[in-house]
């Protein structure tokens, strides 16, 4: 299909094929509906939206799920679940198109499962791979500047958000809920839609937060709940979850034990240990805000930074706002590849070097070898922290080109080989 649509690229003139693309986006979920009997109607339908936390949201709702004892299905930018079964995301999608939502839909309602958790980012809306899915629930993380360029303007990416929040007024479901971030400059956005439950959330209503290298802390309704999923901004994360299981009637006992459970989101604030005397974490962090959480959580250590440009040839603006952040919090600095698509990566690297005051960043366009460089570099206590690509299956080359890559399988590759060394 997709090479059908570069042929027709190339025949047709811009104009006409700005005007058939939408349509053609329109149809195929349309299609897919029909051919799997609108599965959403079947099932309960859980979205989470935003900038940043969507993943880790996703996730702590389905582990929370899971404790209650429902059976579960969730499809997100990390992995999709049905029942017991999960297969990492490999489309570096967070929501792929065509038929898949639907069938992914079928085949939960097939295993038996009761809820569908699903993520939902602005560009499955622009191409319109949410439609025909009928929403029971929304929730709403945050919104930031990102894919301004794939959008047009700020005010659009939050159209395009907004209109998830629309299509659950919309949903013909009983007892429709939203939860919405209302510490977010947007939150009261997703609340003004027209559906009667809707409950916001905020940092004010937790207390006795404590925050370290290892655990998270806090307070709500008089019970701590703790987890070893790392950062302030998940107490966020954890709140929209909590709001949620709370609209279920799920006891709040259950949800305590849950998080206490959860070991780790794999590519968000990952620890990868190999028996090493410092910390080496793997996180997506691919803004200026989820770049700042990251080092702010590690900020009685020395931090050694390894990260890239957030991808070629689009978000430029956020390449000056992550240089100073990291010129700011970090000791070290390796400038890397991340996904360069047609830009040349050197220049890339060098775009960024040209913001840093304090600090002088060194150029390791090998990704191998600049997380390789920091590994080396770290002492007794240091933490690494590798960012820009979390869970992402492949670096995205010039021409379409996929190279296959995992940060973390390759952290411990590397991380083995010093051990090995040094004995």
């Amino acid at each position: 299909m997709n090479k059908i649509i570069l042929i027709i690229k190339k025949v047709l003139p811009k104009g006409l094929m700005k005007k058939i693309l939408p349509v053609y986006h329109y149809l195929l979920p349309l299609i897919g509906a029909i051919i799997y009997r609108f599965p959403s109607k079947k099932i309960k339908v859980v979205a989470v939206t935003g900038t940043k936390g969507k993943t880790s949201t996703v996730e702590f709702i389905n582990a929370i799920l899971e404790k209650a004892g429902k059976k579960t299905a969730l499809a997100g930018t990390l992995r999709f679940k049905i029942a017991e079964n999960s297969k990492p995301n490999l489309y570096k999608m967070t929501m792929p198109g065509r038929f898949f939502m639907q069938k992914f839909l079928r085949d939960a309602i097939k295993a038996g499962c009761e809820y569908a958790v699903i993520e939902i980012s602005s560009e499955a809306v622009k191409q319109y791979r949410n439609k025909f899915i009928d929403l029971n629930a929304l929730i709403f993380t945050n919104l930031a500047p990102e894919h301004i360029e794939s959008h047009g303007s700020y005010e659009k990416y939050v159209n395009a958000k907004l209109s998830i929040a629309k299509s659950l007024e919309k949903s013909r479901k009983p007892n429709k809920v939203i939860i919405s971030n209302i510490d977010d400059a947007e939150g009261q956005k997703f609340l003004d839609i027209k559906i009667d439950n809707k409950t916001g959330y905020s940092l004010s209503e937790v207390s006795d937060i404590f925050l370290s290298e290892n655990e998270t802390k806090f307070t709500y309704k008089n019970i701590q709940f703790e987890t070893r999923i790392l950062g302030k901004f998940n107490i966020y994360n954890i709140l929209g979850a909590i709001k949620y299981a709370e609209s279920e009637k799920i006891d709040l006992e259950i949800v305590r034990k849950s998080l206490s459970e959860m070991e780790e989101i794999k590519g968000r604030a990952q620890k990868i240990e190999c028996g090493q005397d410092f910390k080496v974490i793997v996180d997506y962090a691919h803004t200026p805000d989820s770049l700042k959480a990251i080092y702010e959580t590690f900020q009685n250590s020395k931090k050694i930074a390894v990260f890239g440009s957030c991808g070629g040839g689009r978000d430029k603006w956020k390449r000056k706002e992550m240089a100073v952040i990291a010129d700011k919090y970090c000791e070290e600095i390796i400038l890397t590849d991340e996904d360069p698509y047609e830009d040349n990566p050197m220049e890339i690297a060098l775009d960024l070097t040209k913001y840093f005051v304090a600090k002088k960043p060194e150029i390791i366009l090998d990704r191998r070898e600049a997380i390789k460089s920091a590994i080396k570099k770290a002492k007794i206590g240091d933490v690494v922290i590798i960012t820009g690509k979390g869970t992402d299956p492949y670096i995205m080359r010039a021409g379409g080109v996929k190279e296959k890559w995992s940060d973390a399988e390759v952290v411990r590759e590397e991380l083995r080989k010093l051990l090995a060394s040094s004995y």
